[in-house]
């Protein structure tokens, strides 16, 4: 009060006459109080009238005019209603989800804790059912959690106006934040140019019910590898000759993809009536596309977990010694402190750590094993620093022990290169699985009975696996411009000896058969018109050409064509195959090199989009080293089917929709 007294007079100008406004005199303004002053200015229009003016757009709004208030209402609603573009901006730059706030009603004061600048975010209660919808699909949070007290009272305490949800209310949020991102998807795979590749993954549950993860795999107009979760299918009858098939029906009806797969990749034993009522699906409204051979019903992932368990079941108890050891020391603080110290005391160079496996997983049994093979010494020596440790393996043990290393190696080298890759390719796993067929060829001579006798095994399901896959294997090789035909030459040499030149023929006849089918497909549906006409400048361009790409009276031509240029089209392969070599770079973009090459090859890559999207593993990356079946967890085979399905859909096509696509790269070392 003491300041205000002392307050000097104002000048202040006034009819062109200077008046005198003393603290006497000054009219008093009532502070603002209302939060849309922190978005606007009051300009002075003229004598008794003012605008408000928005600090972000800079538009200008009534005020006041004379002793009429036109008040604040339609200022909040310009900006709380997403009216500002200026604001709306901002707020789409630092959200990650769109929402539209409540409409209607006022919003009651209350005090609002927020940094200068941010925007004014009313509640709502929509946004927040479709955030928790959103946070349980991608957590894998139970449906009832919503109807948990703890939950209850944490959101009261954060939120006091959010009305609570019911289990079904959650439920019905989950299946529509599904169909949504399901329309997504859709749109993404009714584009794609080429076709489309499934795997099927068999998992049970306590039920002994099958559920069959479908999975489709694709090539965009990018070309890049695409991956997404397309159905859950419930089979009550795993082990019928018809489970397979009932599901790849239902996902092609589905997702409309009659007449779009191209192969079919599985890890289930199925009976030879079952790949019979399969093999069909494949050609539904296609050609038959190899015989129907692009059935793959051998998964890699299968493959080496099955050789992993021959070779730990061999050395079972060797396997049991040692995690007895590992665990002996690292249970107990104590026990790996003496460890620690009787390794730096000896020096041991190894940088690995010991660690106690999960037998689920036999990625871990074999890093333990290696792991502790390394650091033998210090298990050895543990007893002179630790007399209560008595379960040393003998010097025998851990020579067995390095055996199975020997043996698991190649494997696991293999099966982690599913867990790096996003999307791994066929031309990898061709070098991969020759490679440890020729590693076993040489164990099966080895004089040492144990390491013969496993060897043999192991090869007997390697070379089933080469069997069933090597074609594709192989054609997918040829279509790597770093290799083409000179490496299923050299390695099937190094595999069959003098009876290579008969499965180099095999290979050749197929890739040239192959290539007549895609040669017989109508032109307008090469990637030259197809992906042109697709990425044109939209319906001016469709109008323009509408009526040549849609072959309308021109299906004569059409045939004149095929006819006439027959043995210029099958040379497109002969002449790709005949150039040279490209120097072999590791991080390859393969089909960043088809795509540049597109014109150049029409027909071809059209081909190579197709078999380079081929996935050798039907094992998720999580899953790639499980010995046993996959299990449905008891929650959520405890759920309708359709709601399992769309909470384990909508989580996959979240997480991709957060990521960059994979660049497809194929590593290789030689």
């Amino acid at each position: 009060m003491a300041e205000m007294m002392e307050m000097e007079t104002t000048p202040v100008e006034n009819n062109n006459e200077l008046a005198l406004i003393t603290p006497e005199t000054q009219p008093k303004r009532r502070k603002k109080k209302s939060m849309v002053w922190e978005y606007f200015t009051i300009e002075h229009v003229s004598a008794g009238c003012r605008r408000a003016c928005c600090k972000h757009c800079k538009q200008s709004f009534a005020y006041s005019t004379g002793s009429k208030v036109a008040g604040t209402s339609h200022l909040k609603r310009h900006i709380a209603k997403g009216s500002c573009p200026a604001l709306l901006r901002d707020q789409d730059n630092n959200q990650s989800t769109p929402y539209t706030p409540r409409v209607g009603g006022s919003e009651p004061r209350k005090r609002r804790y927020r940094s200068s600048g941010s925007p004014f975010i009313p509640f709502d209660q929509d946004r927040c059912r479709h955030e928790i919808a959103r946070m349980i699909i991608m957590h894998e949070y139970p449906l009832h959690m919503v109807e948990h007290p703890g939950f209850i009272a944490f959101v009261q305490n954060l939120q006091p106006r959010f009305d609570k949800v019911s289990f079904n209310t959650v439920q019905g949020d989950c299946v529509a934040t599904y169909l949504r991102e399901k329309q997504s998807v859709m749109k993404c795979i009714e584009g794609i140019p080429g076709r489309v590749c499934l795997t099927l993954d068999m998992w049970t549950s306590k039920q002994t019910l099958g559920y069959v993860f479908i999975t489709g795999h694709f090539i965009d107009f990018e070309w890049k590898l695409q991956r997404r979760v397309l159905n859950v299918i419930m089979e009550p009858y795993p082990d019928s000759d018809s489970a397979l098939s009932h599901a790849v029906a239902a996902c092609l009806s589905d997702w409309s993809l009659e007449g779009k797969l191209f192969s079919l990749t599985f890890n289930h034993q199925t009976s030879e009536a079952g790949l019979e009522n399969l093999r069909p699906l494949l050609c539904t409204k296609n050609p038959l596309i190899l015989n129907g051979q692009l059935l793959l019903g051998n998964c890699i992932a299968r493959t080496l977990s099955s050789m992993a368990k021959d070779v730990l079941g061999a050395g079972h108890e060797i396997v049991k010694k040692i995690r007895d050891s590992v665990k002996y020391v690292k249970t107990s603080e104590s026990h790996d402190e003496k460890f620690v110290q009787v390794k730096d005391h000896l020096q041991v160079p190894s940088e690995k750590s010991l660690i106690l496996d999960d037998q689920t997983q036999w990625n871990t049994t074999y890093q333990m094993l290696a792991a502790a093979t390394e650091l033998k010494e210090v298990f050895n020596c543990l007893d002179t620093s630790d007399p209560d440790y008595k379960l040393a393996p003998s010097m025998e043990d851990w020579k067995l022990s390095e055996t199975l290393c020997t043996l698991l190696k190649p494997l696991f080298d293999a099966a982690s290169i599913l867990t790096t890759t996003t999307n791994p390719t066929a031309i990898t796993f061709f070098h991969e699985a020759w490679k440890i067929h020729a590693d076993l060829g040489r164990s099966i001579t080895n004089e040492d009975p144990f390491i013969s006798n496993l060897g043999k095994s192991m090869q007997e399901k390697i070379d089933q696996y080469w069997r069933d896959c090597s074609l594709i294997l192989a054609i997918a090789v040829i279509m790597d411009p770093r290799f083409k035909m000179k490496l299923v030459e050299f390695s099937f040499t190094k595999i069959y000896g003098e009876d290579a030149p008969a499965y180099i023929k095999i290979v050749d006849d197929g890739i040239h058969e192959l290539f007549l089918e895609y040669v017989a497909l109508p032109l307008p549906l090469t990637p030259t018109y197809a992906e042109e006409g697709n990425a044109g400048n939209g319906k001016a361009d469709e109008s323009r050409q509408g009526n040549l790409l849609s072959g309308q009276g021109l299906s004569d031509f059409d045939a004149y064509i095929m006819e006439t240029s027959n043995q210029q089209m099958k040379s497109e392969l002969d002449q790709y195959l005949e150039e040279s070599l490209l120097p072999r770079v590791q991080d390859f973009d393969v089909l960043g090199w088809w795509k540049l090459n597109k014109m150049k090859y029409p027909t071809l890559s059209k081909m190579a989009r197709d078999i380079l999207s081929i996935p050798v593993s039907a094992a998720a990356p999580d899953s790639v080293f499980d010995i046993t079946i996959k299990q449905l967890d008891e929650y959520r085979s405890s759920l309708r089917p359709e709601t399992a399905e769309a909470l384990i859909c909508a989580k996959d096509w979240l997480h991709y929709g957060s990521e960059v696509s994979s660049n497809a790269l194929v590593k290789m070392e030689f």
